[in-house]
């Protein structure tokens, strides 16, 4: 384990220029100290966890300290945001900070959200606020602990600092780490900018970087396209499985690594709704959770294109076409693995699809269910779970069948299918009003309460003594929390 002052640095996107980031240091924040911080993503800089108790740790990601080696630079970028154009963009509010490797050779950029004004701020104060600070570290350790591909986060540093949106509220930074933060929009914005040279640079950059495999195919953008194609379709395919909505799929919040970030007014079903919108600032439901499907390939093809420099349309177009076959692969092969099955079947979507019908016409809570189908046999299973139907008649016909197909798959006993299932189907999940819970405790100066559900989310498929309340239903006040893009 290394200490703060032993991070070794290789700040590769620095080095790309001016035209790629502007240099700025962070704005320190007033009495900085220590909301939450997680081990698991410290490990991936090789960091003792107990130096997240340490000043220096809070000053270092409060903005008061920077290592020598640092070199913090705001990235330039575009996107397009709700469907239309914005021409520039960029870290308004973060900073990558540099980039660090670990002993296993893997690099991880260090980016500070929060962390003040840059020259993409676009009249904002450049601050986070405590509360979307706490969620954002909340989602992204939940996020990985359900094996959903997302950047990470190191810790939550609160102050004293005020800062203003609807009412005055403190200023917060988060550290997020990921391979790297570029994004769709960083291609768009030197396509619609006609910056050629610079953008074969990024390209050059983001291939040699992040998909060097790439570089030994005949193509290697086209097979970068794909691969970028494939992750995202993956992605996505896991965000509907577990019910995650993403709320702002703008192509500058979509990464080249298929991973999910830049996370706002996201939110996990409690009851399934295909329609749900969890952003209350989109009106017409442009990114509620079914049109999460649809959205990233409307994004991947904005990506494609601002790679029409390097690759043909007929070959942009074909590569997109494989974005809808591997999402329903991806999609129907977990979601086989969450009812516990081990075989396909031809009828296996309509099962699942005449399922999530019956869920949404009842309100049935989506985590909860798919987690007691397993507890018992199917049929045991089958007769317990019916009450939370309103149309049982309907339900009944469902069960039977389902009974039927786990009887025909046969591979397992029940031990062995419970076990198959709770290791894909998570007891507790990050529900809104849990950490609407842990932000009112942390906003009067108690952060036990976001320590403890981190604690209980880290480990989301296994039954944690104590633990019990974290896994029930949410009252109906905490299915109808508004959350919107301000933070």
């Amino acid at each position: 384990m290394k200490a703060l002052d032993e991070l070794t640095f290789d700040n590769r996107f620095a080095r790309l220029g001016d035209a790629f980031s502007a240099h700025v240091l962070p704005e320190p924040i007033d009495n900085p100290r220590l909301v939450v911080s997680s081990p698991a993503a410290m490990a991936l800089l090789d960091l003792d966890p107990t130096t997240a108790e340490t000043q220096e740790f809070a000053e270092l990601f409060g903005g008061h300290k920077l290592w020598a080696d640092a070199e913090p630079r705001a990235m330039v970028y575009s996107g397009h945001q709700f469907g239309g154009y914005t021409p520039q963009l960029g870290d308004g509010r973060g900073l990558l900070l540099g980039e660090v490797y670990n002993e296993a050779g893997e690099h991880w950029d260090l980016h500070l959200k929060g962390a003040g004004q840059t020259p993409f701020s676009r009249m904002g104060d450049g601050r986070a606020v405590l509360r979307s600070s706490i969620r954002e570290f909340l989602a992204s350790e939940a996020l990985n602990a359900l094996n959903i591909p997302s950047s990470r986060a190191a810790c939550v540093i609160g102050s004293d600092t005020p800062v203003w949106r609807e009412k005055q509220e403190r200023a917060a930074m988060v550290l997020r780490l990921a391979p790297s933060h570029i994004r769709f929009g960083h291609f768009e914005y030197f396509y619609y900018t006609k910056r050629p040279e610079q953008q074969k640079q990024l390209g050059e950059h983001v291939l040699a970087m992040h998909f060097p495999e790439c570089l030994e195919q005949p193509e290697p953008y086209l097979a970068m396209f794909r691969e970028i194609v494939e992750r995202n379709a993956e992605l996505i395919a896991k965000w509907q499985a577990y019910g995650f909505c993403h709320g702002v799929m703008n192509t500058d919040n979509m990464s080249i690594l298929g991973i999910t970030f830049d996370f706002g007014p996201f939110a996990f079903l409690d009851d399934f709704d295909a329609n749900f919108i969890c952003n209350h600032s989109d009106d017409q439901g442009r990114y509620s959770f079914s049109n999460q499907v649809p959205i990233g390939q409307w994004n991947l093809s904005a990506l494609a294109q601002a790679l029409t420099p390097f690759i043909s349309v007929e070959a942009l177009r074909e590569t997109l076409g494989l974005y809808l076959p591997l999402f329903q692969a991806h999609y129907l092969d977990l979601m086989r693995r969450r009812l516990g099955f081990t075989m396909p079947e031809d009828d296996d979507q309509l099962l699942l699809e005449n399922l999530l019908q019956l869920m949404q016409n009842s309100g049935v809570d989506y985590t909860l269910f798919f987690r007691r189908l397993g507890d018992q046999s199917a049929e045991l299973a089958v007769a317990q779970l019916r009450d939370d139907f309103v149309d049982i008649k309907g339900f009944d016909a469902w069960g039977e069948r389902y009974v039927a197909r786990v009887t025909r798959d046969g591979a397992l006993d029940q031990e062995q299918r419970r076990a198959r299932m709770h290791a894909v189907n998570p007891l507790y999940i990050l529900r809104n009003y849990l950490a609407q819970r842990a932000i009112d405790a942390a906003e009067q100066g108690d952060y036990s309460e976001v320590r403890r559900l981190h604690a209980v989310l880290s480990k989301p498929f296994e039954e944690q003594p104590g633990m019990e309340s974290y896994a029930e239903r949410p009252p109906e006040w905490g299915k109808h929390l508004e959350i919107s893009c301000s933070s």
